[in-house]
This record gives structure tokens, C-alpha cells and sequence, in this order.
């Protein structure tokens, strides 16, 4: 088939059920089986209090998000809006942010499933986990939402049993779930900050704006809805991990939500919680190659990225260069690179891209009352973007500014 050109338009296909399915997939995904390890070691009992503020920046995040998707219902996300209310250098940066930042969170998803599926060959399942799910995002976005659909399904069984099993196994704690002040504000927003990571997902509905039917109306809807879902899932297992292990067991812990079934006395569960890990990541995967090449389609229709990548294939109505381009770049990082370190670097790349989406928003109502909810989304962003660890803070700004000075250079050719 051939493709059509960079003006051709993308097939609206999503209702609100897609949109939200695509939205939890994002979130409701490995960062799950993941993140709260960290985030205890960081935060140790402030875990509850730093998803509580992850929570509320997510929240602003996203009703910034959707106000910004229902006035431009485009591919692109915060790339669109930035440029659109704040200029073309800063719709710039949103781009480069997310797109720098996703591309290795999907390498991470990639070999956090060939981690749980064949640990001694992780490496080559991480490839051929990014290879299957870019054939399937080419065959169009509808077969994308359906399998979504049937892993979110998938994960969220999982999840509900690993409740039911910590909460009803007796050796559950409510005192393990009090928080110290000795913690300190510091450690809760460092757990904030990784448990961003998570929330992070609601995104991927903003970027699928030119393939949802009625954006206007299912975009604002979709959002807040995802968002909700991922919140009292989180909590609820937060609450159950927690309460099993205690904050300073779950720091230590590899695999906290197995390590947490086999602490409640229930070790026949932990296969149960290994598959739903893998297909969590694969869930995680799926989601964020659409946003990826979405919005890499965006800027490469404004000549950011190679012009080619902008081509709309004319069967299946997808990007397909850039969804090709994406899923070869993550192909090679999952084969040859350990990206876990990549992950602090991921959450500030996506913090400064959800501080500009804060931004743009600000300038879409002049009142003291439209603007509460950015100013509280930007500032928040900013803190816990500078909150992380000192190496991700240094390199998320080094291959910022490495963005801004292909900015640059490319502005400086275009006048020669």
C-alpha cells in the first residue's frame, strides 16, 4: 500500500470506552509493580503521603491537559499546545521532552517484560516484544484499543487479587501504614516524583486527539475518568503492599507486589503476579509507542523531526513511518542498553512536558479562578522534577539542552 502525505488525516475511530481503556493501559501498567519499591526506599512511610501529592499533580496535569485536547483536538499533545499558546520553541521542547523521555521508558517496558518472561534472555524478548506490538499498532488504532482493553483486563485481575490476598491474609498491619515526620518533606516528594511515573499515562489520550470521535466532548471526559480508575487502584495496592510489608521491607524489595503475596502467606500467587507483570509492561509498551509516534507524526509535519516521518499510511490510516522509526530506536535500546537508570530521566522529561501543558493552559482563561489549577500543575511540576535523584536531574537537563541546541542550529541553517 502507499502511503498518503503529510496532510492526510488520521481515521477518528475512539469513543470515551477506547480512550479511557488506552489511558489506563498507560497507567495502570508496570510502573504498578514497580514503583513502589523505590518510592518506599525514597520516602520509606511517607509512600502513602508522596502518591497522594503525585495524585494531586497528576490531577492538575490532566485538567490542564484535557481543557488544552477540547480546543486543539490534534495529534501531538503538549507539542501542539505549546507551540499554539506559547510559541514554536516551546511547543518545541514539550516534543523533544516527551519524545526523548518515552522512548526510553518503552526500552524499560520492553525489558521489564523479558525480565519477568525469560530473565536469561531478556534482552532478545524485550525485541521481540517491541517488534509484535509495532506490527500491531501499523494494523491500525482499533486493534490497538481492543488488545488494550484485554490487558487492562488482565492487569486489574491481577491487581484485585493481590488486595484480596494481602488485606485478608492476617498478617496485614494497620500500624505499617503511619506516617513518621522523621521522613521528612524531601523523601515524600523524592517518592512523589517516582511515583509520577505511574500516572503518567493520561497523556497518551491527549496525543490520540485526531483519532477520537468528538474530541471536544471525549477527550475532557476521558481523562479525569482514567485518571480516577488508576488513583484508587494505586491506593488500594499501595495500602495492601504496605500494610504487609512495612516501608522499610518494601524498599528493599525487587518485586514488591510477589514479595508482598509470599509475605502473606500465599507463595502459590506468585506466578500469578509474574504474568501480570509482563503483560502490565507489554500493556505499558503498547501505549506508549501510539503516543511516541503520535507525536513525533506532529512534529515531523512541522519539519522538527525528518519530513517523511509525517506520511499517514493510506489503508490502515496510522502513522506508520513513525511508528516504524520509533519501534526500531526502541529495538536497539532494549537489545544492546540496561535502561532502569533511564527511568529518573524519563519522569523529568515528562515533568517538564506536563510544566509547559500547565503553561499553555494558563493562557486559556484570564480569570484568577481558570487559572488556579495551572499555577498549582506548573509549580508542582517544577518541584518534583527537581526533587528526583541528582544524576536523573542532571541528565534530563543535559539532554534538554541538547534539544535546544538542534533548535538552535536548525533555526540558524533555515536563515542561511
Amino acid at each position: 500500500m502507499t502511503p498518503s502525505g503529510s496532510a492526510a488525516e488520521l481515521r477518528r475511530t475512539l469513543a470515551v470506552g477506547d480512550a479511557v481503556v488506552i489511558g489506563l493501559g498507560s497507567m495502570v501498567g508496570a510502573g504498578i509493580f514497580a514503583a513502589l519499591g523505590p518510592a518506599a526506599r525514597a520516602g520509606g512511610s511517607g509512600l502513602l503521603p508522596g502518591l497522594a501529592v503525585a495524585a494531586v499533580v497528576a490531577y492538575c496535569n490532566a485538567m490542564s491537559s484535557a481543557r488544552l485536547a477540547a480546543r486543539y483536538p490534534a495529534s501531538g499533545g503538549t507539542y501542539v499546545y505549546g507551540r499554539e499558546r506559547l510559541g514554536v520553541f516551546w511547543g518545541y521542547l514539550a516534543g523533544w521532552a516527551f519524545v526523548v523521555g518515552k522512548t526510553a521508558s518503552c526500552a524499560a517496558m520492553a525489558l521489564t517484560v523479558g525480565a519477568y518472561v525469560w530473565p536469561a534472555q531478556a534482552h532478545a524478548v524485550a525485541v521481540s516484544a517491541v517488534v509484535v506490538l509495532t506490527a500491531v499498532n501499523y494494523g491500525g488504532i482499533q486493534k490497538s484499543a481492543w488488545l488494550t482493553r484485554a490487558i487492562v483486563a488482565v492487569v486489574l485481575a491481577v491487581l484485585a487479587c493481590v488486595v484480596v490476598v494481602c488485606l485478608g491474609s492476617g498478617r496485614a498491619e494497620a500500624g505499617r501504614l503511619a506516617f513518621g515526620a522523621s521522613e521528612g518533606a524531601v523523601g515524600v516528594l523524592q517518592a512523589a516524583g517516582l511515583l509520577f511515573f505511574a500516572f503518567a499515562g493520561y497523556a497518551r489520550i491527549a496525543t490520540l486527539g485526531e483519532e477520537v470521535r468528538d474530541p471536544a466532548r471525549t477527550v475532557p471526559r476521558a481523562i479525569p475518568l482514567a485518571l480516577g480508575i488508576a488513583l484508587a487502584v494505586y491506593l488500594a495496592v499501595a495500602v495492601a503492599v504496605l500494610s504487609v510489608l512495612g516501608p522499610e521491607a518494601l524498599g528493599k524489595a525487587g518485586a514488591p507486589l510477589a514479595d508482598a503475596v509470599r509475605a502473606a502467606g500465599a507463595p502459590g500467587w506468585v506466578p500469578v503476579v509474574r504474568v501480570g507483570a509482563a503483560v502490565a509492561a507489554l500493556g505499558s509498551l503498547l501505549a506508549l509507542i501510539l503516543g511516541v509516534s503520535r507525536t513525533t507524526l506532529a512534529m515531523a509535519r512541522d519539519r522538527h523531526l525528518p519530513g517523511p516521518l509525517a506520511a499517514v499510511h493510506a489503508r490502515f490510516r496510522v502513522p506508520h513511518r513513525a511508528e516504524l522509526a520509533v519501534g526500531a530506536v526502541v529495538a536497539v535500546l532494549a537489545a544492546t542498553v540496561d535502561v532502569r537508570g533511564a527511568i529518573g530521566f524519563s519522569s523529568f522529561g515528562v515533568l517538564v512536558y506536563y510544566a509547559i501543558a500547565n503553561a499553555s493552559a494558563w493562557t486559556l482563561d484570564p480569570s484568577p479562578a481558570g487559572r488556579v489549577v495551572p499555577v498549582a500543575g506548573f509549580v508542582g511540576c517544577g518541584v518534583l522534577a527537581f526533587s528526583l535523584p541528582g544524576v536523573s536531574v542532571a541528565v534530563g537537563a543535559g539532554i534538554l539542552a541538547v534539544g535546544v541546541i538542534a533548535y538552535g542550529v536548525r533555526g540558524r541553517l533555515g536563515r542561511l
